[in-house]
């Protein structure tokens, strides 16, 4: 039998284990880093006290790893926030775009109403001071708050306009330009691959199929028709975690399309690199959702666990000698941290109404590090991931942000 999040009743479910889910959303969070000051993420979630929350750093499986015998080199950059603020859909996006995707003529109802303090709803410890809403689409123009975004944007979580999705609204279909887009012009080999993807996408047969060849139905105990068979999703699939699904170039159908792959072939790939690495050169990973540390439906051991599978993975084979890792996270998920993103009260880095938001932890590992362990303190968000792959390859950056940011080019240079 299987509990509601989907995970076996197992002792190694239980260390780091299993959270309610916090709040993590467009203008709460704005709220609560309080121009700097970092004072209300407790009164700004109905959350409350769990804000406060933290992990035994030692208990976890990837410090375990990166602390044996013969460790892969590794950097931390502790100054690294997440691009937008918000929660894990907008995050996704600025991977992908660098930037916000919009919805033009978006229905009233589903703009965000805020109040004096910025705030689109009251929680136990915040009353609004007038009328809210917090809804998926930033609030009217013009904004009652001086900085806070306004129009046709959609910041908080909305459902894609392409199979896999699942309830409404959905998002209509992006046509800006993606970093995929780019790597595809210049010729660059990649892919984006996502646990459970062929499971969602109906990929019967592909890497990563779990649920057999008897048509009509769902096998696997784990997944769960949407809306029929062969869309078999995992039962904790994140459909707003799949940022290309919002975009009409990688719409079912296109060339692009080609691109959306599921993680077990990324692995896959890496045991067939024995003697020559296989993989493509840009690859993003995404795991599902019983693997991706987040609090309220899955365990912080399981995903930490997987991140190790994966690293291994990697370093196991001949791609570790010139394979630079890049893990982060997409966002906070409503926790407080003590440092300052930049544009909050002057602080050092590039920002604009969008973010960056909350710091967030990122790892790189890579044969070419100045030693075995290095702390990198220069200021970077997710796009810098973009820009890192933007130099590398040659490509022209995505929007204002990538362009202004810093690459983590930082990590191979002393501090």
């Amino acid at each position: 039998m299987f509990a509601p999040s989907g995970l076996t009743p197992s002792p190694d479910n239980l260390r780091g284990g299993c959270t309610r889910d916090l709040v993590h959303r467009f203008y709460q969070e704005q709220y609560q880093l309080n121009n700097g000051q970092q004072n209300r993420y407790t009164t700004g979630s109905d959350a409350v006290g769990l804000t406060q929350g933290y992990y035994d750093t030692r208990a976890l499986p990837i410090y375990q790893y990166l602390h044996q015998d013969d460790h892969p080199k590794y950097a931390i950059a502790d100054k690294f926030f997440q691009s937008a603020f918000g929660g894990s859909f907008l995050n996704h996006q600025w991977l992908v775009a660098a930037a916000t995707p919009t919805w033009p003529g978006a229905p009233v109802a589903n703009h965000s109403i805020i109040d004096s303090n910025g705030m689109p709803t009251s929680y136990p410890l915040y009353t609004a001071t007038g009328p809210v809403l917090d809804r998926q689409v930033t609030q009217v123009c013009p904004s009652t708050v001086p900085g806070r975004a306004c129009g046709d944007y959609a910041v908080n979580t909305i459902q894609p306009a392409y199979q896999p999705f699942k309830g409404s609204p959905q998002l209509p279909p992006q046509t800006g330009t993606t970093i995929g887009d780019e790597l595809s012009a210049a010729s660059v080999s990649w892919a984006w691959y996502s646990g459970g993807w062929s499971n969602a996408d109906g990929d019967v047969g592909a890497p990563g199929w779990t649920n057999g060849s008897i048509p009509g139905t769902c096998t696997d105990p784990v997944s769960s028709p949407n809306p029929v068979y062969p869309y078999c999703p995992n039962k904790v699939f994140q459909y707003h975690h799949q940022p290309l699904n919002y975009y009409a170039s990688f719409a079912p159908g296109t060339p692009g399309r080609t691109h959306l792959r599921d993680e077990a072939e990324f692995l896959g790939l890496t045991q067939s690199s024995a003697s020559a690495c296989q993989l493509n050169s840009v690859s993003f990973v995404k795991p599902v959702g019983l693997e991706n540390e987040h609090p309220g439906y899955t365990g912080e051991t399981r995903g930490s666990d997987h991140l190790v599978q994966l690293l291994t993975a990697i370093q196991g084979s001949a791609c570790r000698t010139d394979t630079m890792v890049v893990v982060t996270y997409d966002e906070f998920g409503g926790q407080w941290d003590h440092v300052t993103p930049p544009g909050q009260d002057g602080t050092d880095g590039v920002a604009d109404q969008w973010g960056p938001g909350t710091r967030i932890p990122a790892l790189i590992v890579s044969p070419f590090l100045q030693g075995d362990f290095v702390v990198d303190h220069v200021p970077h968000d997710t796009t810098s991931i973009v820009a890192t792959i933007e130099h590398r390859f040659g490509l022209a950056p995505l929007t204002t942000r990538d362009a202004a940011v810093r690459d983590l080019s930082s990590v191979f240079k002393a501090q």
